[in-house]
Formats: C-alpha cells, sequence, structure tokens
C-alpha cells in the first residue's frame, strides 16, 4: 500500500506536537466516582465523619508550574499565604477522597495568612487568627487531571481554639479568591493572572456533614492560573 509522503509527514507533526500526558480538563468531579467534595476533618478515611468543603479548585488547565508543590506555594505567597510558623504544625492532617481512584489521601500541605510577611507572618495568624487552607491533589488514575482542591475558610484566634469564625467557609475562599483576580499578584519574581468561575451543584448549599455545623452557600471557586 502506497502511503503519500505528504500524508505520512502530517501524522508525525500531529503525533509529535500532542503530548500523551497532556491534561486536558480542568477537573473531574469526585462526587462522580465516590468521591466528596467534603474532607475528612478526623483523618479517618470514614466517609461519615464530618468535614471542611473544598470549596476552591486550582484547574488543572492552569500553568504546569503552578499546579507542582513549589509553584503553588510561590502562587500562594503572592496571595497571602506561607507556611505554618516555625514550620509547626498542631493537630492530626485532614484527608480526602478526590474520585481519583487513591481513596482517602492526607492533605499535601497546610498555609494559613502570612500578613504581608512570607517569613513569619503566619505566626501572627496562629496567635489572632485569619484565613488557612488545606492542599489536595487529584492525580490518582481515574482521574489525573493535576488540579488542586482548596479547603479554605477563615478561623478564631488561639484563645478560641483555632475554630471556624461564623460563616467562616465562605467569606475564607472569597477572601482567598479576592487577592487572586485582583490585578496580576506576583511573590519570588513570578506574576500571575488568575480567571474565575463560579460553580454549583458540587457541593450542596447548608450544613449537612459540614464541620463545626457552619453553613456554606454551596458555591465552588475555579480558578484558573497562568503565569505571565
Amino acid at each position: 500500500m502506497f502511503i503519500s509522503p505528504v500524508l505520512l509527514l502530517a501524522q508525525l507533526t500531529v503525533a509529535f506536537a500532542v503530548p500523551h500526558n497532556k491534561r486536558a480538563v480542568a477537573f473531574v468531579n469526585p462526587n462522580l466516582a465516590g468521591g466528596s467534595m467534603l474532607d475528612d476533618a478526623s483523618g479517618g478515611s470514614n466517609p461519615a465523619d464530618l468535614g471542611e468543603p473544598l470549596n476552591v479548585i486550582i484547574s488543572g488547565l492552569s500553568s504546569p508550574a503552578v499546579l507542582t508543590d513549589a509553584g503553588f506555594l510561590n502562587f500562594a505567597k503572592a496571595i497571602g499565604f506561607s507556611t505554618e510558623c516555625l514550620g509547626l504544625h498542631l493537630g492530626g492532617p485532614q484527608s480526602a477522597n478526590l474520585g481519583d481512584g487513591n481513596g482517602y489521601v492526607n492533605q499535601t500541605v497546610e498555609l494559613r495568612q502570612d500578613y504581608g510577611d512570607s517569613v513569619l507572618g503566619t505566626c501572627l495568624e496562629s496567635l489572632i487568627g485569619g484565613n488557612h487552607l488545606r492542599v489536595y491533589r487529584q492525580n490518582g488514575p481515574q482521574a489525573n487531571t493535576g488540579a488542586l482542591f482548596l479547603a479554605v475558610s477563615k478561623e478564631e484566634n488561639v484563645a478560641e481554639g483555632h475554630t471556624i469564625v461564623a460563616n467562616g467557609y465562605n467569606i475564607g475562599r472569597d477572601e482567598l479568591v479576592a487577592n487572586a483576580t485582583n490585578g496580576t499578584p506576583s511573590f519570588g519574581g513570578v506574576a500571575y493572572i488568575a480567571t474565575l468561575q463560579s460553580l454549583t451543584g458540587l457541593l450542596p448549599a447548608g450544613s449537612a456533614g459540614v464541620n463545626h455545623g457552619i453553613a456554606t452557600d454551596g458555591v465552588t471557586q475555579l480558578l484558573t492560573v497562568t503565569i505571565l
């Protein structure tokens, strides 16, 4: 069978131009494959446990560097978060099942509001309270999107045991989104621009199953973050 050299060249061009592992979707809905948009606050991998809403998603269509551990940390610093005070963490990790085939997996990292100081600012947050987030990555064999699911909430001061403030899940989410979409935040010489899409139907509105019994409005914010 004769194959036209032009056709063969076109086929080879397509084969090399399209990477086989390219992430083609923003995320996969965890609810569709036995996962949940609430994490497990006890870390016990029990779906009956109370959980915190995964109320922000960093899209798998973001710049690939943003979706790495180091890259997300740099972006987080650009929007006012940093690692915990002196690297110390009290309490156990929470876990989440993102419906990607990995089952329940502990949080990748927990970050806190840094009040303008990426080195020591989170020590102030530990004392007076503020915004904080937990990160989970969707990368299992059934949904390897690379998307980052964030449980964001605003918490009380240390005297109140870092419980969540009234309406704290919605407030924490909205503050993070406002910082991310305000111009082109930057840190360490890297600037970002984020586009926003508000999603409903992933999380139910109300307080059923939600840790601390704090109701949410059921909105999940999808951010696509691009490095400039």
